[in-house]
């Protein structure tokens, strides 16, 4: 046996101690993870919850409810709205720990609807090391079991039980909810979540695999794999996205150089990200990106 089937038998065995469980289901490859393992333990005993709001993209809903389907694992969707919190929509560096607080708690109350003691995450064994993570006081505070860390289970070998399982989601890129896309210290708004939303489904129209656009107050930074910097510097892109982006409310829209980064507007990378975005509006550095495109002739 190894080491992975090894994991995996533990993190089965462990829900199949419970009675039953909910699982926090974003459909991300994580909490896809511990649906399947909840399922495979307990049946009918395991149900999959997916809280919709306005930072939950409407393909991503679509991608968990497919997903839940492809386990068997009955699904259930709740809706709320993080904007009722003043202290999440001031966005200081804690946003996720009230967000994760909202959005578990939602979970929560669900989970004594449907008479259930256990709620699980898709926290993994590497998260803890990955940054700043506020939110994960608020698994910590609110007693959600999470199976996959507490077996030592690494993103890595998540993605393997994933295709174990014969996930489509094994080889998904990681999503974090469109409020990640507002700099620390920027209000998160329905507008600004709405256009965020609607530029990142340009760019999935386009077929890139894994991006961010940052809303920097109206100046629309997009970040892509390095891999795929170069397509997006093709012409016909270059115009296209311009353009919707410009209808969309951005102000300026801009391609990072430096490629998609996990974290760029995180309280830690927050005094970069102000430069780079005043440097984006204020000189041709990246802002000009775009538009030199089109003056290649000249």
């Amino acid at each position: 046996m190894t080491t992975v089937e090894a994991k995996l038998e533990a993190a089965r065995d462990d829900l199949e101690g419970h009675d039953g469980v909910l699982v926090a289901f974003s459909g991300g490859v994580d909490s896809s993870v511990v649906a399947a393992l909840a399922h495979d333990a307990l049946g009918e005993d395991a149900v999959a919850c997916t809280a919709k709001s306005e930072t939950l993209p409407e393909a991503e809903l679509e991608d968990a409810r497919a997903v839940a389907e492809e386990i068997g694992i009955r699904h259930e969707v709740v809706s709320f709205s993080e904007l009722e919190s003043d202290a999440f929509v001031e966005n200081d560096d804690e946003r996720c720990y009230h967000c994760r607080t909202m959005r578990l708690g939602e979970m929560l109350e669900t989970a004594r609807e449907l008479g259930v003691e256990t709620v699980c995450d898709g926290t993994n064994a590497d998260d803890p090391g990955a940054g700043h993570r506020p939110g994960l006081q608020a698994v910590d505070e609110l007693e959600i079991h999470s199976p996959l860390l507490a077996h030592d289970v690494r993103k890595d070998e998540v993605r393997e039980i994933a295709t174990h399982y014969g996930l489509s989601v094994a080889d998904k890129p990681s999503m974090a909810c469109l409020s990640s896309r507002i700099p620390t210290g920027l209000e998160v708004t329905e507008e600004r979540l709405t256009r965020v939303e609607h530029a990142e489904a340009l760019l999935r129209q386009w077929g890139f695999d894994q991006f961010r656009v940052r809303d920097h107050d109206g100046l629309a930074r997009i970040e892509v794999a390095p891999d795929e910097l170069e397509r997006a510097l093709q012409r016909e892109f270059v115009e296209t996205v311009r353009e919707e982006l410009e209808g969309l409310g951005f102000d300026h829209v801009t391609l990072d150089l430096h490629g998609y980064r996990t974290g760029s507007v995180s309280p830690e990378s927050e005094e970069a990200s102000r430069e780079d975005a005043d440097a984006a509006a204020d000189e041709p550095l990246v802002d000009d990106v775009f538009a030199a495109e089109s003056r290649t002739d000249d």
